[in-house]
């Protein structure tokens, strides 16, 4: 079941998100107290939006985004998604893109954009759901 996310999703939303990210792939250290800061700093946008995913009463993933006001029409930016790696690979990660799409359509919106590692399998993920590559964009940034 894909449900709007309530805040006592944060808990097990930073749990799952170590999951995911704190391995050879992505290469991440999350502890558990920064993943929840990480997380509510998103959940705290003024206009957040989030769906999370149930399965027995369970959280097992989420959708993170905001929406943004944009010159021609407000869009939605995906700032983090996941979904336990038990879960992974059954189509949940769409159903939370498709729940994200739902409301854009019912709001009227653009549509969604994100970012994510070109060097992952994440990219084909997307792609497979009707995302495009945005050639134009540049990620840029500075270590200081």
């Amino acid at each position: 079941m894909i449900r709007k996310f309530e805040v006592s999703d944060l808990e097990p939303c930073a749990r799952i998100l170590m999951s995911v990210y704190n391995n050879e792939t992505w290469q991440c250290f999350w502890s558990f107290e920064k993943a929840k800061e990480y997380l509510k700093d998103i959940i705290d946008y003024k206009n957040f939006i989030g769906f999370t995913l149930i399965i027995d009463k369970e959280v097992k993933g989420a959708i993170l985004c905001r929406e943004k006001t944009w010159w021609n029409n407000n869009e939605v930016f995906i700032e983090e998604m996941f979904v336990s790696p038990e879960q992974q690979r059954q189509g949940y990660g769409t159903a939370l893109l498709n729940a994200v799409e739902c409301y854009i359509k019912e709001k009227g919106l653009a549509g969604f954009t994100l970012l994510t590692n070109r060097y992952t399998s994440v990219p084909s993920f997307y792609r497979k759901n009707g995302f495009c590559d945005g050639e134009h964009v540049l990620f840029m940034y500075k270590v200081t």
